[in-house]
C-alpha cells in the first residue's frame, strides 16, 4: 500500500498524545471520585515488555483464541490486519493462523502493545467485544428473518441482489425475481437512534430512486425497525416519494415481522 494512503500506525501517532492526556485526566479523576472504594490488590499481569516478538508470535500461534484481545488494546481491527498486512479474511474472534501469518502479527502488534497489562483486563476487553459482535449478530438475524418471511409469503422467492446505476453498484436486502429484471425491491433498516433518522432516510429514499430508474416498473419497499412507536409517523413523512410504494414497521418478534411482510405484499401487489 503507498505509504501516502496511510496505514494503521500512521493513525496511532496523530491520536498518541491526545490519548495520554485522557488517560491521565481519565485515572486522575477515578481515583478522585472513587477515593474511598479504591483496593491495592495483587493480581496477574502479562509483562509484555519483556516479551519479544518471536515469542510473541509463538503464543499468538499457539493460542489463537488470544488474538482478539491482544489486537483490541493495541486499538487494533481485523480491517487493519488485512489492509497493513494483506492477511485476508482473517476471524479475529477464531482466528486459523498459519504460523508465518502469527509471525506477522506478533511483529505488526508488539510496538502497540502496553508495557504490561493483568491478566482480568484483558479477559474483560474480549467479553466487551465478543459481546458486541454477538449483539450485532442477533440484528442481523431480524434481516433473515424478514427474507424468509417474503419468500413464505410472496408468490416468487426473494434474496438479496445488487444492481447497477451509471456504473455504480447498488444492494437490495430483498429481491424478487431471483434473476433478471427486479419486480420487487425490498429495503430493510435498523434505526435504533432518533439521530440517524435523516441518514437512513435519505438512503431507503435514493435506493429507491436509483432502483426505479433502473427497472421503472418494479415495486419499492421499506421494511424498518424504529422502537420509538409514537414517531414512526416522522419516517412515513420523510419517506413520502413517488418511488416507495411502501413502508411498514417491525419489531423483533416473528409475529410482527410476518404481520409486516403479510402488509407489504398486499400493499405492493395493489399497486
Amino acid at each position: 500500500m503507498p505509504n501516502d494512503y496511510g496505514k494503521h500506525h500512521n493513525y496511532m501517532k496523530l491520536v498518541k498524545d491526545d490519548a495520554i492526556v485522557r488517560k491521565k485526566n481519565l485515572e486522575a479523576s477515578i481515583r478522585e471520585v472513587f477515593s474511598d472504594f479504591i483496593e491495592v490488590r495483587e493480581v496477574e499481569v502479562v509483562v509484555f515488555s519483556e516479551i519479544d516478538a518471536l515469542e510473541l508470535a509463538n503464543a499468538i500461534f499457539a493460542r489463537p483464541l488470544i488474538l482478539k484481545p491482544l489486537l483490541a488494546c493495541c486499538n487494533i481491527a481485523g480491517r487493519a490486519i488485512e489492509r497493513d498486512l494483506n492477511i485476508k479474511n482473517l476471524n479475529t474472534y477464531d482466528p486459523h493462523l498459519t504460523e508465518d501469518h502469527a509471525k506477522v502479527i506478533a511483529g505488526y502488534i508488539k510496538p502497540f502493545l502496553p508495557a504490561y497489562i493483568e491478566i482480568n483486563a484483558l479477559s474483560s476487553i474480549d467479553r466487551i467485544f465478543f459481546i458486541d459482535k454477538e449483539i450485532r449478530k442477533l440484528k442481523g438475524r431480524w434481516e433473515k428473518l424478514i427474507l424468509k418471511a417474503l419468500t413464505k409469503y410472496g408468490s416468487i422467492p426473494f434474496k438479496k441482489r445488487k444492481f447497477a446505476h451509471e456504473g455504480e453498484e447498488f444492494e437490495i436486502d430483498a429481491a424478487a425475481p431471483l434473476s433478471g429484471d427486479i419486480q420487487m425491491g425490498i429495503d430493510v433498516k435498523r434505526i435504533e437512534a432518533r439521530r440517524d433518522i435523516h441518514k437512513r432516510c435519505d438512503e431507503i429514499v435514493n435506493k429507491a430512486s436509483k432502483l426505479k430508474s433502473v427497472f421503472p416498473k418494479s415495486k419499492f419497499g421499506a421494511v424498518i425497525f424504529y422502537p420509538f412507536i409514537e414517531e414512526q409517523v416522522n419516517i412515513q413523512n420523510r419517506l413520502h416519494s413517488p418511488n416507495i410504494d411502501c413502508v411498514v414497521f417491525a419489531s423483533e418478534s416473528r409475529e410482527s415481522v410476518n404481520n409486516a411482510i403479510r402488509l407489504l405484499l398486499s400493499s405492493l401487489q395493489e399497486k
